[in-house]
């Protein structure tokens, strides 16, 4: 545990192992495999009924449930599973059970999101019911001739505690809400005939410091598969030699014969390139040797390949290309399964000195962390809206994801292999020692191995992931049992995975000086900008990155005068100013952090904390508060002091957080600019703030701030100079601290090597007169998945954004089409997301829109408001084949 560093240096491949059939449909091909969305037609109920007596909590079945743990076990203690069925006596579990009367739905689905939300919960959780038990039930068909083959169901993600039962029978489950896992249901299904599946969840308080949403909230599905096939995620591609003439690659294959006899089967590994989708296109490009095996029953037989691959195209942030082996097991001359292996060459080196080098080139990491929910959506998954974040970002040239504080949703790593985006996987927030009582501390002793064995082997084949974080913060990472623990997960991560390096994201400086560094590859630095002199000094040789970085915090288009770097002083009603002067204690301005990386290049990059604002978790404001200056407004002031007076205390209205990038609509802060300037400087960039609508300060001190990729600008208001200023640093914003408001016109002109390389214009408006949809597309697939999100300005009659507009906006449509939710980017609004009108917050809203499943047609989206004309946009659904 010493000393890692050669595993730093090694040329490392990724693979993206995943199913073809991961488009939310069967795909079936000549082999006896098929993989079957079970997304649609759930009945859906919460709370278990009154009068049951049976016990269905964790205790009563988790000797039931840690079998399922056996797979991903080597080190640890191994389960046998005991005799019974638990839930037997439950009305809910039961196959006959009638369950017409209950809410009908289509997954992934988040029951919390629906609210209501209630100022009396706590902030840090977003203040809506995400706990409680709730039941699904569903039924499907099997074929007669199913009665030969393995069935399975994969549940990508449900949150939490779930149980799952089939006709009756107790199956198991798996307690960590951000799993994804498999069951056999072979013995309990009936081929040929209806069979039932009944789930429940049991999703406790106190377990999260963030909102984890509730619910079966990823896709589920149904495997059926030979009794000889490749195990799950039983595949592995790795480097053996990468140049540009030829990937000499290794590769190899987990088989499983679940029959009682041994048997002869014929192995095959074709590669082909893949098309965007995954699918193989064109012709063969590497054929494997073909191999002869006897497979035992009821064991597992792994084989080992060896394939190289021509003038490879490689995987890369700017060209993600990627190949595709198509594994067949034939037996008697016959193919009984086939599976599919997506995967992209490239070299990626951790080099002490260079930092992080992807196919030859030092790649810094522009980063962001991430949490799992989709703002108005919470966390139910939804593929769209996941890309459409993931480009928002790009846009500002992030090239890094870290998955804060958990595994990710398959897809998620399946967008960022598509979109050339590198990722470091997280995998808990506790270990033994928790932050909350009901958090991951209580499963962490007997779950922690095949957790972090099972996210590894998932996801070690994709090449977008570059490092395995296995913790966040710990409590226990300055003391010696944390030092095991940090050592264990990193071996684990080494069996499963020997080409990729672990990380920890720490946020004790005094750990540096522990034997926990050395319990990883590369540390990382959890804010702590002062420190990394120190790190390095402790620890010469040592790689380390920011692993969390800034937790600035502001709201969109909120500005408060005066302007300094006092926290307290830049924050009124429950909002945090724009001008993007404070931190969090912890944290710092981003051009403080831009700074310490130009300082130390021995860090290779940073996660910048976070890229999109998220439920819950509201900093500074997650707990109630007992100072009425935090409100401007004379009434509202009155109001909280009667509260103080009643309550002791004032209740705290925000929900979602203040830190992200952009707001929780994706709708850019003014921060957006700073990290785009900086990120791409070969992009004209320029942004004024704040806007120029301040009636009550005309003649009064209004500073004006102004990032750009240029280096240098002159201000105009109302066609007078106001004076040019020059960059020191790359990373400096300008600043016009002695600007007297006049309305009007300010004009800046960015100049970079002394040649005109921007210009931006901003005027004071006119009164609210008219509403402006733009919708980003206005076709949309009738699966049930696609989205189409559909921005709202309020503008005056020249058509430019009224910058304090909070007008009441009323939706509606008519055609093929659904409003599934509204928001407008506002942490302190409490109204429901699924409501079809919304408050502009600071002149914008957002709404989004889905097609009904199976219909086509036109559409139209329309938005009434008091006082201005009413508009509409039209829409086009077509169906799901394009047609």
């Amino acid at each position: 545990m010493k000393n890692r560093r050669l595993l730093l240096l090694c040329v490392w491949l990724c693979i993206g192992s995943i199913s073809l059939a991961n488009n939310l449909q069967s795909k079936k091909s000549d082999s006896q495999r098929e993989r079957i969305c079970l997304n649609t037609g759930w009945r859906f109920q919460k709370n278990d009924p009154e009068g049951v007596t049976e016990r269905l909590d964790y205790a009563r079945l988790k000797p039931y449930l840690l079998p399922w743990a056996n797979d991903f076990i080597k080190t640890g203690k191994k389960y046998d599973r005991p005799a019974g069925n638990p839930g037997s006596t439950h009305p809910y579990a039961k196959a006959d059970f009638d369950d017409s009367s209950w809410r009908k739905l289509n997954l992934p689905h988040d029951w919390a999101i629906e609210g209501p939300f209630n100022i009396d919960y706590e902030g840090s959780t977003g203040k809506l019911p995400y706990w409680g038990i709730a039941w699904y039930r569903r039924s499907f068909d099997l074929e007669a001739d199913d009665a030969e083959k393995r069935i399975y169901l994969d549940i990508d993600g449900a949150m939490s505690y779930s149980s799952v039962w089939c006709n009756g029978n107790y199956v198991g489950g798996w307690p960590y809400g951000y799993a994804s896992y498999r069951l056999d249901l072979t013995p309990y299904v009936k081929a040929g005939k209806k069979n039932v599946l009944a789930i429940r969840l049991d999703n406790p308080d106190k377990s999260s410091r963030w909102y984890p949403g509730a619910g079966i909230y990823r896709n589920v599905w149904l495997v059926k598969t030979s009794s000889v096939h490749v195990a799950q995620w039983g595949t592995f591609v790795k480097n053996n030699k990468v140049s540009d003439k030829e990937a000499v690659m290794d590769m190899s294959v987990s088989l499983i014969n679940h029959g009682k006899d041994k048997v002869k089967a014929v192995v095959v590994n074709d590669i082909y390139e893949a098309d965007e989708t995954g699918a193989p296109k064109g012709g063969i490009v590497a054929s494997v040797s073909e191999k002869n095996v006897e497979l035992r029953g009821k064991l597992p037989t792994e084989l080992q390949f060896k394939f190289s691959v021509k003038s490879p195209k490689l995987w890369d942030i700017e060209s993600p290309n990627r190949y595709v082996a198509v594994t067949r097991v034939n037996v008697s001359g016959k193919e009984i399964d086939s599976y599919h292996t997506i995967f992209g060459i490239r070299n990626a080196e951790f080099i002490p000195g260079k930092g992080f080098v992807l196919n030859g080139r030092v790649v810094p990491l522009k980063g962001i962390c991430m949490h799992h929910d989709l703002g108005a959506l919470g966390t139910a998954f939804n593929e769209v809206a996941a890309e459409r974040q993931f480009r928002i970002m790009k846009e500002i040239g992030v090239n890094a994801i870290r998955t804060s504080h958990n595994p990710p949703a398959p897809e998620i790593v399946e967008l960022c292999d598509r979109l050339g985006l590198l990722m470091q996987i997280e995998s808990f927030d506790t270990w033994r020692r928790g932050k909350l009582k009901n958090d991951y501390c209580k499963l962490f002793d007997e779950w922690h191995e095949a957790d972090m064995r099972s996210i590894v082997r998932h996801y070690r084949n994709h090449p977008a992931v570059i490092m395995w974080s296995i913790g966040n913060e710990m409590p226990d990472q300055m003391t010696a049992d944390g030092i095991k623990i940090a050592s264990d997960l990193t071996s684990f991560c080494h069996d499963e995975d020997p080409t990729r390096p672990t990380t920890f994201g720490s946020n004790r400086p005094k750990a540096f000086m522990k034997e926990i560094v050395n319990g990883v590859d590369i540390w990382g630095i959890n804010y702590q900008i002062g420190q990394y002199g120190k790190f390095k000094e402790a620890n010469p040789g040592k790689m380390f990155h920011g692993s969390e970085t800034a937790s600035a915090i502001s709201s969109r288009g909120e500005y408060f005068f005066p302007v300094n770097r006092k926290r307290g002083e830049s924050s009124r009603n429950f909002q945090q100013s724009s001008y993007d002067m404070v931190a969090v204690p912890w944290g710092c301005p981003p051009e403080a952090q831009f700074r310490t990386n130009e300082n130390n290049p021995e860090s290779f990059g940073e996660f910048v904390w976070t890229g999109f604002d998220y439920l819950g978790e509201p900093t500074p404001y997650n707990e109630d508060l007992t100072n009425i200056l935090n409100f401007t407004d004379p009434k509202e002031q009155e109001k909280a002091r009667k509260e103080l007076e009643t309550l002791g205390k004032i209740k705290t209205p925000s929900r979602s957080s203040y830190f992200g990038i952009v707001d929780l609509c994706g709708f850019p802060k003014d921060r957006y600019y700073c990290y785009k300037s900086y990120w791409r400087p070969e992009i004209p960039t320029l942004h004024i703030l704040p806007h120029w609508n301040w009636p009550e300060r005309v003649g009064e001190i209004t500073p004006v701030h102004i990032y750009t990729s240029g280096d240098e600008v002159e201000l105009f208001l109302n066609g007078k100079s106001q004076g040019k200023r020059k960059k020191e640093n790359r990373y400096d914003r300008l600043i016009w601290e002695d600007v007297l408001y006049q309305p009007g016109e300010l004009k800046a002109v960015a100049y970079k090597e002394g040649k005109k390389w921007a210009e931006q214009i901003m005027k004071t408006t006119g009164e609210a007169a008219r509403i402006k949809m733009s919708p980003e597309k206005s076709v949309l697939k009738n699966d049930g998945y696609d989205l189409i999100y559909v921005r709202v300005d309020i503008q005056d009659k020249n058509g430019l954004t009224v910058p304090r507009s909070k007008n009441l906006l009323k939706f509606s449509v008519s055609g093929p089409v659904e409003i599934v939710a509204t928001d407008n980017g506002d942490a302190t609004s409490l109204k429901p997301f699924n409501t079809p009108e919304k408050e502009a917050y600071n002149g914008l809203c957002l709404v989004i829109v889905r097609a009904l499943p199976g219909k086509t047609g036109d559409a139209v989206l329309k938005v009434d408001s008091s006082g201005l004309p009413a508009e509409q946009v039209n829409l086009k659904v077509i169906s799901d084949t394009g047609n």
